[in-house]
């Protein structure tokens, strides 16, 4: 320990004060007002209490130690006429490592970091335990959720301009911190991605999709295509690019890609991205709904169930695509998703039968159930209702036109508005108000600012 110590009071420092704010409570350390009871107590603590105390005094001593310094070295051997390199360090100052002698830090541990004797240049070497080592090049490592979602937002490493590189890192990545593990789920659902134990491995169809994407435009599988549209909207911001403009750009860009799409599609296998042709996956089992579903349909027709149907959902969707009853001439769905099965809807009658039906007062068709004293409204009083409309011409319900599409709160005078995300404050300031049915600008305000916008 130097007299007196180092103290780091830098951004890197460990008495760096301003890195404190915030923070619970500064580290833990020795208590200087029991060092002259340490020799009394030392005998009492356990193997665990005297090993964590070691723990602390050793880094609160390390802190206010000298820097450690070492010579970065690398010696070129001629062991028989074939060069050999070694690359070390050689410590010249062990500073606040002395504080830990046995302990090496894992970024090194590698070759560069191994500690080499002093040499000097031209002199005899002796070889010992010679031996080949057969090594591999290690492929990266696989993905795992957490190290994808910290690849979003890091982007800026797979991509070589430098300027995108800086624009990505102020946009923090691709997506955001609520959607990135959306996305990824999102990608699992559809079978693009799939959980390889704590893996993350794309599938076939995932592959096939990058490579469909690539073809039609590389642009779709760059990331630094969202530092560029990172950069028109800044250009937007500042005045430099019209807003309009910078929309037509993206979007005559995304036409050119989607034309290349499906340009390109029928070269791939429908299959594998999820097409018609798709084959199916693994038969998984069904759910109790449609199980239950099996059996009251096979009671009700007094059919035998399919066999191994409680085990095999292709089975009960196979039956109830045949059996099932049918509505409007069109064969019901089979409950693919698994929910509780829909009832037939019964003719119930309700306020709007004469709207909707002859009124010829046969109520037999319409209703025959009576009140049961929960606002059903039984037969007699649909009788009544019936006849009672019988001699009125039936209304028609006239189509809206598009003026009519607005809010009931709208005012004669009000001017529906297009404004886009984002544009708030700048709406406001031009008079623009907001209400259920959308933006608009009322009676009286200046079109003249919205116009130039594009936003009328």
């Amino acid at each position: 320990m130097p007299e007196p110590p180092v103290i780091r009071r830098g951004a890197g420092g460990h008495f760096h004060d301003k890195g404190l704010a915030g923070a619970s409570h500064h580290a833990v350390i020795p208590n200087v007002n029991t060092v002259d009871t340490l020799r009394e107590v030392w005998p009492r603590l356990t193997g665990d209490e005297r090993r964590l105390f070691d723990v602390i005094a050793r880094s609160y001593l390390a802190a206010m130690m000298p820097d450690f310094r070492y010579r970065q070295t690398t010696t070129t051997l001629d062991v028989g006429g074939h060069l050999f390199r070694a690359a070390g360090r050689q410590p010249i100052e062990l500073g606040w490592r002395a504080a830990f002698p046995d302990w090496q830090p894992a970024e090194e541990k590698g070759e560069e970091a191994q500690v080499l004797p002093t040499f000097r240049h031209g002199e005899t070497a002796t070889l010992r335990d010679a031996a080949v080592e057969d090594k591999e090049t290690r492929p990266p490592p696989r993905y795992n959720e957490g190290t994808l979602i910290e690849a979003m937002q890091n982007a800026w490493r797979f991509v070589a301009d430098e300027a995108l590189q800086e624009r990505l890192k102020e946009a923090k990545g691709i997506g955001t911190p609520a959607t990135r593990a959306e996305i990824i789920r999102g990608l699992k659902a559809q079978e693009f991605l799939t959980a390889d134990g704590k893996h993350i491995v794309p599938t076939d169809r995932g592959l096939a999709l990058f490579a469909v994407l690539e073809k039609a435009d590389p642009a779709l599988v760059d990331p630094g295509v969202t530092a560029q549209m990172e950069r028109l909207l800044d250009e937007v911001l500042v005045g430099q690019q019209e807003m309009v403009g910078a929309i037509d750009a993206v979007c005559a860009q995304a036409s050119r890609i989607i034309g290349r799409l499906q340009e390109g599609a029928g070269a791939v296998d429908a299959a594998l991205l999820g097409g018609v042709a798709r084959p199916a996956g693994p038969d998984r089992p069904p759910t109790p709904a449609m199980k239950g579903f099996v059996d009251s349909l096979a009671r009700q027709k007094g059919l035998k169930p399919p066999q191994g149907y409680t085990t095999s959902g292709a089975a009960c969707r196979a039956f109830l695509d045949q059996h099932a009853p049918k509505k409007d001439g069109a064969q019901a769905p089979a409950n693919v998703g698994g929910g509780r099965p829909r009832p037939a809807r019964k003719a119930v009658a309700n306020r709007r039968l004469p709207d909707q039906r002859a009124a010829d007062g046969s109520a037999a068709e319409v209703g025959s159930e009576p009140g049961d004293g929960r606002g059903k409204p039984g037969r007699k009083a649909v009788v009544r209702e019936l006849k009672a409309s019988a001699g009125k011409p039936r209304a028609t319900r006239p189509s809206k036109t598009k003026s009519e599409l607005r809010s009931p709160d709208a005012l004669d005078g009000d001017t529906p508005l297009r404004i886009p995300f984002g544009n708030k404050e700048a709406a406001l300031q031009l008079g623009a108000r907001y209400r259920a049915g959308g933006w608009y600008a009322p009676a009286g305000v200046d079109l003249a600012g919205f116009r130039e916008r594009g936003w009328l």
